[in-house]
């Protein structure tokens, strides 16, 4: 975040990039679940992330003031209220969107949300949460393909969110490894991916402190969607 906000680093671009990759799908799945439709939404989204641009907002983002999931929706809240969505969809930047998304994958994966009252604003944040997730899970992938391991991680990757998958005896047998080694190497990579989880919501706040926080109400809010 803190190199997305310095508009003449030489990182900043590729940072913003990131952070609107990040947050697009929480941005998404908050303006459907506020009524707008799937072309409304992309180009309120759209329009937003340009907007960030153009008044260079993410100045106003201090970690140390609060989470930057919640500084984000806030601002798209008046973004929202104050945009019709035919201004919304004028074109920026040249002529060009900001960023290209897959409306479709968008859409997709915002009607594998739960259909009941779940408010915008809690959709959002379960959004978030598995954001943070997916990128730790991706960067984790990333690492043991680095090392030649990808299938090995494709076999086990389930044991993270506590779906044991391919019974141990099954994954030795088939990496030539044993039992207790499988046993042994899953453990690290859940601790790495624990790493991993929490480097992801270090970049949006500033002390470790309100990185436990962060983390307890994220976990919360994928607590309240699979329960409520």
């Amino acid at each position: 975040m803190l190199a997305a906000k310095r508009r003449d680093d030489p990182g900043g671009p590729e940072a913003f990039a990131r952070l609107c990759e990040r947050y697009y799908q929480p941005l998404y799945s908050y303006l459907r679940r506020r009524g707008e439709t799937p072309e409304d939404a992309q180009d309120l989204t759209q329009g937003f992330m340009a907007r960030l641009i153009e008044k260079d907002v993410l100045r106003h983002a201090d970690r140390a003031r609060g989470r930057f999931r919640a500084f984000l929706v806030t601002f798209l809240k008046h973004y929202a209220a104050n945009e019709h969505a035919r201004a919304a969809a004028e074109k920026r930047g040249g002529g060009e969107p900001l960023l290209s998304f897959d409306l479709d994958a968008a859409e997709g994966r915002y009607w594998l949300e739960p259909r009941d009252d779940v408010t915008p604003e809690r959709l959002y944040d379960r959004r978030c949460a598995l954001a943070v997730l997916e990128r730790a899970l991706q960067a984790l992938r990333a690492e043991f393909r680095a090392n030649g391991r990808e299938s090995f991680f494709a076999a086990v990757q389930g044991t993270l969110t506590g779906d044991v998958g391919a019974a141990y005896p099954e994954i030795a047998e088939r990496f030539g490894m044993s039992e207790s080694n499988v046993k042994v190497t899953v453990h690290r990579m859940r601790r790495r991916y624990a790493d991993l989880v929490r480097a992801e919501v270090a970049e949006t706040v500033e002390t470790d402190a309100a990185v436990d926080d962060e983390l307890r109400y994220l976990l919360m809010a994928l607590g309240e969607a699979r329960h409520g």
